[in-house]
């Protein structure tokens, strides 16, 4: 199979609801920036938020790392807000830290790289946005 296709939307529900700790590749410091939005948003649900950008110190309250592999923390899933190009790159980082789950956000879009990390065992969603969907697939009715 070479084609890319997403999970299902039980399986990414499912994948939303047992997560605690998503590590934001891209993570900026800027609060314009759609990545700092979304990761604030998702720290507003509950999501411990784990900023990874060599170019930073902390953001959000959270010490940012420089690089997937300095986190000695357990990760549920990996958040990214890079440029493709830089996709195959992260998924050999998650791949040789143990990552259970990669989220490659809107326009983040590599199928090779995202097929290589389903079959190494990775659930992999790809070019979907991770707060539209946790929105539409919650229940934040409680």
């Amino acid at each position: 199979m070479n084609e890319f296709i997403n999970p299902s939307e039980e399986q990414i529900r499912a994948l939303l609801e047992r997560a605690r700790t998503i590590a934001v590749v891209g993570l900026s410091g800027k609060p314009y920036r759609p990545s700092h939005h979304i990761a604030r948003n998702m720290q507003a649900f509950g999501y411990r938020i784990i900023p990874v950008n060599p170019n930073l110190d902390a953001v959000l309250g959270e010490r940012a790392y420089a690089c997937l592999a300095d986190i000695r923390m357990r990760v549920d899933l990996v958040n990214v807000f890079r440029a493709p190009e830089h996709v195959r790159g992260v998924v050999e980082d998650c791949l040789a830290a143990r990552m259970k789950a990669l989220w490659l956000q809107d326009g983040v879009v590599d199928a090779q790289a995202a097929l290589k990390a389903r079959h190494a065992g990775m659930m992999v969603v790809m070019d979907r946005c991770i707060y539209r969907d946790y929105l539409r697939l919650m229940d934040r009715s409680d």
